[in-house]
C-alpha cells in the first residue's frame, strides 16, 4: 500500500512482517500463503505465534505514533524476552551486535532488529499508520518525525477528505 521506502536495516524484516496483514477489516493475511511463510521461515504450526508477534509489534508501532493499541495484545517486551540472542563480535573491526542464537527463530530475528534499531536511534521513528482501517507499518522519514500515515496519497488523503467533509456538515 505504501509508496514509502522500506524501513532501514533489520526493521525492513519487521515492517514486512507487520504488513503481512493485508486488510485489517477482512483479515486477509499473506501469512496464509506458503511463499510468504517460507520467506519468514515459518511452518503452519508457527502461525499463531507469528501472528501474536505481528500484532504486538503493531500495537507498539501505534504507540510510537501516539495511538492506543488496536486491540488487546501480549506486550512486545514479554514476547521478545524469550528470544535467544548472543553478542557477536566481528574480529576484523571489533564491531559488536546482538544476533539470533542457534536457530534464528522469527522472534529472535525481530528481537535482534529491534535491538539494533535502538542502537541506531531508528526504533521510535518506526510507526503504524493512524488510519483505523490500515495500521500498516512504515518508517517515518519526515523532518520532525511527526508522520501520521503510511501513504499520504491514500490514507492521508482519505483522512483529510473526511475532515473537510465534517467541516461542511
Amino acid at each position: 500500500m505504501s509508496e514509502r521506502s522500506p524501513a532501514p536495516g533489520g526493521l525492513e524484516l519487521v515492517e514486512a512482517l507487520v504488513n503481512t496483514l493485508l486488510d485489517i477489516e477482512t483479515g486477509a493475511d499473506s501469512l496464509d500463503t506458503p511463499e510468504v511463510r517460507e520467506r519468514f521461515g515459518l511452518t503452519e504450526d508457527d502461525l499463531p505465534a507469528a501472528r501474536e508477534l505481528r500484532e504486538s509489534l503493531r500495537a507498539t508501532l501505534l504507540a510510537h505514533a501516539g495511538h492506543p493499541p488496536h486491540r488487546p495484545v501480549t506486550p512486545l517486551g514479554e514476547l521478545l524476552s524469550a528470544a535467544p540472542l548472543v553478542v557477536a563480535v566481528d574480529p576484523a573491526d571489533g564491531a559488536a551486535a546482538l544476533v539470533p542464537a542457534r536457530d534464528g527463530t522469527l522472534t529472535a530475528r525481530v528481537a535482534a532488529a529491534v535491538a539494533q534499531a535502538l542502537v541506531d536511534g531508528t526504533w521510535t521513528r518506526f510507526k503504524a499508520c493512524e488510519a483505523a482501517d490500515c495500521h500498516w507499518a512504515y518508517y517515518d522519514r519526515s523532518p520532525g518525525g511527526r508522520g501520521r500515515w503510511c501513504s499520504m496519497q491514500v490514507c492521508g488523503a482519505r483522512a483529510k477528505m473526511r475532515r473537510y467533509r465534517a467541516k461542511g456538515a
